[in-house]
C-alpha cells in the first residue's frame, strides 16, 4: 500500500475544534438562561451511570452549572485558541440562553449580548464560527409542557430560535449545523437529550423500549427532519451565503465475522443507525429500507401532506460527522463495546481508551470514503478526539503524549482520505479546550489542548494550562499537517 503521509492539507483546509454549550459555558442560570434537561444531569463515573431527577438535589453536583466556566473565561478561551491558529470554531448556542422556556415570543437580550460579543471576538481573532444551533440540552420547560419534539408545535419554537440567531448574526455566521448528531435521536440516551422528551427519573439514559415511547422518539425525529429542511429554506432566504448541514455520529462500524448474517446486520445497523437521518436530510425523503423496517416494527407517524414537499426543498450544503473510535456487528446481537452511544461488539484486533472506546485511525479514513461515496458533497469533521486523564507535575506541566499519538493517527489518515479523493474540507477536534465528558459528566475525561483546573464535583480555580499537545497542535496548524 502507497501511503502520502508527507502530503500537506490545501491552503484553504478549516482547522480548529468543537465545543457545546451545555458541556462548556456553565453560568446555567445567569443573566436570564433558562433550565435544559441537561442541567439535571448529575455526575457520573466509569461506572456509575448519572441520574436524571426534576428536583435538584443540593448534595449532588450537576456538572452543567459551572463546566469549565466559559461563560466567564470566553476571552481567554478565545485567544487561546487563536494562539494555536485555529481558523474555524465550531459552538453550539444554548437555546434557554435565547428563549429561556422555548416558547417565548421575544428573545433574552442578555443571551444575544453574549453571543454577539463571542462571535465577533472569533471573527476578529480570524476564526471562522461554525454554529451548532442545538447540542443536547433542550429546554426542560418544553419537554414537561409539549412532550418536546414529539409534539409538532415545537417545530415553530425551534424556528423562531433560528430565525432569532440568524437574524442576528447575518453576514457574521455563514456554517450552521442544525441538530448535533442527529443519529442518536432515536437511542436511549438521545430521546431525553435530542428529541426532548422527558426521561424518567433515576439513572440516565435508561432503557425506556415500551412501544409507545419508541412511537415516540420516531414522530420527535420526523417533526426534526421537518424542522431542519426549513432551517435550511430559513437561512438561504436570511443570506444566500448561509451553508446548512447535516451532522452525524459517524459511520464506523464491520462485521463481526465474513459470515454473510453478519455482513447483513452490519449493513442494516449502518442504514437504520446512520444513513437514515442523512438519507433524508441530503436526498428529502424517506429511504425504502426505513420504511420497510418501520412497518415491520408497527411504527406509524403522523405526517403533514406538506412534508414531502418540505423535505424535497430542503436539502443539506454539507455532512459534518464526529469519529472517535469503531465497533462491529453481530447478527447474535450488540453488546459489550464502549463507545459514543452506538450499539456494537468489541474488535479483537483493536486497543481501548481508558474509557473503554476502541482506539481505530483507520475507521476515520474508511468513515470519510464511505460518506463521499454516498453523497458527494463537502465534508467536514467536526469531531474526533481522545478521552483521558491527565496529570500535572509538580512545575505545572501536563505532558499528554497519548493525546498526540491519538490525533496524529488520525490526521495521517485523513490525509489518505484526500489522496482518495474526498472533498473534505475541514478537522475540528473536540473540547479544544477542557470540558464536561457528555456520558458520564465527568471533567476527569479530558479532549482538550488547554487544562482546565476544575475536577469532577466542579472544585478548583478554573485556570487555563497548555499542554503539550497545544504546542504540537500549533505545529500541525502551521505546516498544514506536515509537522505531525
Amino acid at each position: 500500500m502507497t501511503h502520502i503521509s508527507t502530503t500537506r492539507f490545501p491552503e484553504e483546509f478549516l482547522w480548529g475544534g468543537a465545543t457545546s454549550a451545555s458541556q462548556f459555558e456553565g453560568g446555567w442560570n445567569e443573566d436570564g438562561r433558562g433550565p435544559s434537561i441537561g442541567d439535571h444531569l448529575s455526575v457520573g463515573s466509569r461506572t456509575t451511570k448519572r441520574e436524571f431527577s426534576l428536583s435538584l438535589d443540593p448534595n449532588k453536583h450537576y456538572p452543567s452549572h459551572l463546566a469549565a466556566d466559559h461563560y466567564h473565561h470566553w476571552r481567554e478561551d478565545i485567544a487561546l485558541l487563536a494562539e494555536m491558529g485555529f481558523n474555524v470554531y465550531r459552538f453550539s448556542i444554548s437555546w434557554t440562553r435565547i428563549f429561556p422556556r422555548g416558547d417565548e415570543d421575544s428573545p433574552n437580550p442578555a443571551g444575544l449580548a453574549f453571543y454577539r460579543a463571542l462571535i465577533d471576538e472569533c471573527l476578529a481573532s480570524g476564526m471562522i464560527p461554525m454554529v451548532t444551533i442545538t447540542q443536547y440540552e433542550p429546554p426542560l420547560y418544553l419537554a414537561q409542557e409539549y412532550g418536546g419534539w414529539s409534539n409538532r408545535k415545537t417545530i415553530d419554537f425551534y424556528l423562531k430560535f433560528c430565525e432569532t440567531i440568524m437574524r442576528e448574526f447575518r453576514g457574521k455566521v455563514r456554517y450552521w449545523i442544525p441538530f448535533v448528531e442527529v443519529n442518536l435521536t432515536l437511542t436511549a440516551f438521545g430521546e431525553a437529550t435530542s428529541a426532548g422528551i422527558l426521561p424518567p427519573e433515576g439513572p440516565f439514559p435508561r432503557e425506556t423500549n415500551s412501544p409507545e415511547r419508541i412511537q415516540a422518539r420516531y414522530q420527535a425525529m420526523h417533526h426534526i427532519f421537518v424542522a431542519n429542511a426549513k432551517v435550511v429554506k430559513l437561512a438561504r432566504e436570511i443570506d444566500p451565503e448561509n451553508h446548512v448541514g447535516c451532522m452525524l455520529a459517524g459511520p464506523a462500524s464491520y462485521p463481526l465475522t465474513c459470515s454473510p448474517e453478519d455482513n447483513l446486520a452490519n449493513l442494516q445497523s449502518l442504514q437504520r443507525d446512520c444513513w437514515f437521518c442523512s438519507d433524508v436530510a441530503v436526498r428529502g425523503e424517506y429511504p425504502g429500507y426505513m420504511k420497510r423496517h418501520m412497518a415491520e416494527e408497527g411504527i406509524s407517524i403522523t405526517v403533514e401532506p406538506e412534508d414531502a414537499d418540505l423535505l424535497r426543498a430542503g436539502t443539506v450544503d454539507f455532512i459534518g460527522f464526529s469519529y472517535y473510535s469503531s465497533s462491529c456487528i453481530s447478527a447474535e446481537g450488540q453488546s459489550g463495546v464502549e463507545g459514543n452511544n452506538l450499539a456494537g461488539v468489541p474488535n479483537p484486533y483493536l486497543k481501548k481508551s481508558e474509557w473503554g472506546w476502541l482506539v481505530d485511525p483507520i475507521g476515520i479514513r474508511i468513515a470519510c470514503n464511505l460518506v463521499w461515496d454516498r453523497y458527494q458533497l463537502p465534508m467536514y469533521i467536526v469531531e474526533n478526539g481522545l478521552g483521558a486523564v491527565d496529570v500535572v507535575t509538580e512545575d505545572g506541566r501536563i505532558e499528554d503524549d497519548y493525546r498526540i499519538d491519538y490525533l496524529r493517527a488520525h490526521i495521517e489518515q485523513l490525509k489518505e482520505a484526500l489522496a482518495d479523493g474526498v472533498d473534505l474540507r475541514g478537522y475540528m477536534t473536540w473540547g479544544c479546550v477542557d470540558l464536561i465528558a457528555e456520558s458520564t459528566g465527568q471533567m476527569s475525561k479530558r479532549y482538550g489542548f488547554v487544562h482546565v483546573d476544575f475536577d469532577d464535583a466542579g472544585h478548583g480555580s478554573g485556570k487555563r494550562t497548555r499542554k503539550k499537545s497545544f504546542f504540537w497542535y500549533r505545529d500541525v496548524i502551521r505546516s498544514r499537517g506536515e509537522n505531525i
